[in-house]
């Protein structure tokens, strides 16, 4: 086994916690797999900074990048076979992603930030599952968005584009 595989390296959270994790768990993150130092004493733990990365995000992060390592994850791939999270992947990784929205979004960023496909593949089809359905009202307040029309150009443009409904 490699060297890199084995051991342990110290995530810090942006409060500044410090969580240790198993070399090949970290390491599916590829801001961290470039970030070691390879040349570093092979006793040291080192540490890489996540500063856009809260510690209740970073938890969630490390159980799915363990669990991965006995468990992996069916790759999810498109055309999606199924709108349900459970019928595309693992029941655990299902149950993972059911979070409240606000974990669910930083879920998303933060493994774009670290840069972890599967994570990243899993929070985005779940958000796409959660925002299936809904109004664009709806979404503009999930996400945050103020509308760029006033209720009158809206009806406007409804009334042009019927046609295409």
């Amino acid at each position: 086994m490699d060297s890199e595989d084995t051991g342990t390296v110290n995530l810090v959270s942006k409060e500044g916690d410090t969580y240790e994790v198993p070399m090949a768990a970290a390491q599916m993150s590829k801001l961290v797999e470039t970030s070691i130092d390879e040349d570093a004493d092979e006793d040291e733990v080192q540490e890489i900074p996540l500063p856009n990365v809260r510690s209740a995000v970073l938890t969630k992060v490390i159980e799915y990048c363990t669990h991965y390592q006995t468990d992996p994850m069916t790759p999810i791939t498109t055309p999606l076979k199924s709108s349900k999270v459970e019928e595309v992947v693992q029941q655990w990784y299902a149950d993972f992603v059911k979070v409240e929205q606000v974990l669910l979004f930083e879920l998303v960023t933060a493994a774009n930030f670290m840069d972890i496909k599967p994570l990243l593949d899993l929070a985005c089809f779940a958000v796409a599952v959660f925002i299936k359905g809904k109004s664009v009202g709806e979404i503009q307040k999930i996400f945050n968005i103020s509308p760029d029309l006033s209720p009158e150009e809206e009806a406007e443009i409804r009334e042009e584009n019927k046609w295409c409904e």
